[in-house]
């Protein structure tokens, strides 16, 4: 018997055309019901449950609970970064057409589970290779906690700390990991951006802007 991984098994629990869209919707970050999942993919509640019965069944969804309410989310960081590369190999795959998002805004800036995305995203984590500050060091400690994060903390925490993310319409690296989810609740908490309403696009204000590059040294 093979000890190789069940890499059929995976194709198959997320390769359903049904489940595929429910996957795409939580990509987002936010958790959802079995009805607006069930909207989402177009198909009745009892089929929904049955589809996202083997999806937590197979971690690639977690639950959460509140109340009588149940809520789908994505399981971790890690499947939020193979959807993403599944996403940009897919639009290759197909007609020839340009990848990624129709919609601008979504191109120039998109949550990608927790982290930052799209053309924004990329350049941020140019910038950040740039200036040495992915590695865990004094001078990377001394630039985050301008931004007021503590990447010392971040450094002990069990997820990865920086981890690339192929960016589906940029077909380049975005930063994920524990340090792309901090930067982008930063950016949040700072009003920096804000997210579009049931969107996963992220608007940055020109006040924004203008602090983010001024961190960067632009």
């Amino acid at each position: 018997m093979s000890d190789a991984p069940d890499l059929a098994g995976l194709a198959a629990l997320i390769g359903d055309p049904a489940r595929a869209r429910m996957l795409t919707a939580v990509m987002s970050g936010k958790a959802m019901t079995a009805t607006e999942l069930a909207l989402e993919a177009g198909v009745t509640a009892s089929t929904a449950s049955t589809h996202l019965a083997k999806l937590t069944a197979g971690q690639i969804l977690a639950i959460e609970k509140q109340g009588r309410h149940r809520y789908f989310r994505l399981f971790d960081a890690e499947v939020a970064e193979m959807l993403e590369g599944l996403m940009e190999i897919a639009s290759r795959r197909g007609p020839r057409r340009r990848t990624g998002p129709a919609d601008p805004a979504l191109r120039v800036a998109r949550v990608c589970y927790d982290h930052l995305a799209g053309e924004r995203g990329v350049w941020l984590m140019d910038q950040l290779r740039d200036r040495k500050v992915l590695d865990p060091s004094p001078h990377a400690e001394k630039f985050f906690a301008r931004l007021g994060i503590d990447v010392a903390s971040l450094a002990k925490s069990r997820r990865p700390l920086c981890r690339p993310c192929l960016d589906w319409s940029e077909r380049r690296h975005h930063l994920g990991g524990a340090l792309g989810a901090a930067i982008l609740d930063r950016i949040f908490a700072l009003r920096w951006a804000r997210r579009e309403l049931d969107s996963r696009a992220v608007v940055f204000s020109a006040n924004g802007e203008r602090a983010l590059r001024q961190l960067l040294g632009q």
